[in-house]
């Protein structure tokens, strides 16, 4: 069950979230190739050797799929622009493009709904990346310009705007662990990419504000780390982690520093001179973004740093086999108000699961009881005195899940990938009962 609407102020924010690549499809509107492009045409990197080239043909289709936020009764949607779309050779704006989400922006405010901005969701134009990518310092520079691009175009009409989503998937995933594009297992890479991403971020804010941009903020993901049994290895294989994935971004971005125990690992791979950078990327921001889905366990590990092994924990787990643990995102919330942002505005950017479709599609009991815990949580973190202002789930549609292919299905609407067609499940209706009250 959902909670009670009046559970939250009148003002709270119910919305829903997508991102670009996994739902327009990148062969419309002469969009450039971006680095998923490269990485899902390459043999092994996706599970169904799927690619976001159709998706959810969502570049052709967004009009029933704004009525399915509007009719939901869902009051934001959380949307992502294309840089390969926008900029095909990464500095050359495509009109077409600008073209397209000014349609997209004008089509949700025309429902009513409020439309929130995150200008990269990982679509890397490939000749940025051809040129070393996130390792680049320049790419910094390049991406300011991008953001500005957008703001000049749709800018006046959206509720915020985030620079970057999720920079630990952007940096570690991509280019440490190898799972996301440009699947690389390299930590002079990795390093690079986790400040430089950061170097981007910074200097984004600066070049929007300075174009009048307001309400900017950026969206970071947080996952629980801890350790598997009570060994001094895996306390210490789960500090490291929770260094890495949770400590990393928030702190540089307010300021606080790098964590020492990241820093033992990655400093010597770090570009020259990376300390002067630490004030330009501890721009003030009016809001945080937090996704959070799960935890994970870590066990001692032998061999190179960062010593430790992720392991299955016991808790129940969704379809990609993410433990199910509702009262870390109460931790998360608290944690960061204590520790890093204060009273600073927070929303929860996404939230949510995945579950494979059963034979009646709109069946998904799980999800429905997942969404109530964890909207309960919330509400838990606000009366401990979090500025929690919002609440988007991940995702409307099921989509192109990145490495996973097109198997794990998130969304609050089922999509046919055969004939595109569209069919909100319990979960939706869920919401729309609990929404329109």
């Amino acid at each position: 069950m959902l909670p009670d609407r009046k559970t939250f102020p009148p003002d709270f924010t119910f919305g829903v979230a997508t991102s670009a690549y996994q739902i327009e499809g990148s062969s419309h509107g002469e969009a450039g190739p971006s680095h998923w492009d490269t990485f899902a045409a390459t043999p092994g990197n996706i599970a169904d050797n799927g690619n976001g080239s159709l998706a959810c043909d969502h570049y052709h289709l967004w009009p029933q799929d704004l009525d399915l936020i509007r009719d939901g009764g869902f009051s934001a949607y959380r949307f992502s622009t294309s840089w390969a779309r926008v900029m095909p050779d990464g500095v050359t704006v495509n009109p077409q493009a600008l073209d397209f989400y000014d349609r997209l922006v004008d089509g949700v405010l025309e429902r009513g709904p409020a439309p929130h901005l995150t200008c990269y969701h990982w679509e890397l134009p490939a000749a940025l990346s051809d040129l070393g990518g996130w390792q680049n310092r320049d790419i910094a520079g390049h991406f300011a310009d991008y953001c500005t691009a957008i703001h000049r175009r749709i800018g006046d009409r959206v509720a915020s705007t985030a620079t970057l989503n999720e920079p630990w998937c952007i940096a570690w995933l991509s280019h440490f662990l190898g799972h996301h594009a440009p699947g690389l297992r390299d930590i002079r890479a990795a390093a690079r990419a986790m400040h430089h991403v950061l170097l981007a971020h910074g200097t984004a804010i600066q070049a929007l504000r300075g174009d009048g941009a307001r309400n900017l903020g950026i969206v970071l993901n947080f996952e629980t780390a801890h350790p598997a049994n009570d060994s001094p290895g895996a306390i210490q294989a789960a500090k490291l982690q929770d260094a890495i994935y949770n400590q990393w971004f928030i702190r540089a971005v307010m300021g606080q520093g790098y964590p020492q125990a990241a820093l033992d690992g990655l400093e010597p791979h770090l570009p020259q001179g990376w300390q002067a950078d630490m004030e330009g990327i501890a721009q003030p921001i009016d809001w945080l973004g937090v996704n959070y889905y799960t935890r994970r366990l870590y066990a001692a590990g032998a061999g190179l740093w960062p010593q430790g092994d992720a392991v299955d924990g016991p808790l129940p787990k969704t379809q990609m086999g993410w433990e199910i643990r509702p009262e870390g995102l109460t931790e998360f919330l608290t944690r960061l108000a204590r520790d890093h942002v204060g009273s600073l505005p927070i929303l929860v950017t996404e939230n949510g699961m995945s579950e494979a479709a059963g034979p009646d599609i709109t069946a998904d009991p799980r999800r429905i009881a997942f969404i109530g815990d964890h909207l309960r949580a919330a509400r838990e973190a606000m009366d401990e005195g979090v500025n929690l202002r919002g609440f988007f789930y991940w995702s409307l549609l099921d989509n192109f899940e990145w490495g996973w292919g097109y198997g794990p299905r998130f969304g609050l609407v089922h999509v046919d990938y055969q004939t595109m067609a569209r069919t909100p499940k319990a979960s939706w209706h869920a919401f729309r009962a609990m929404l329109r009250e």
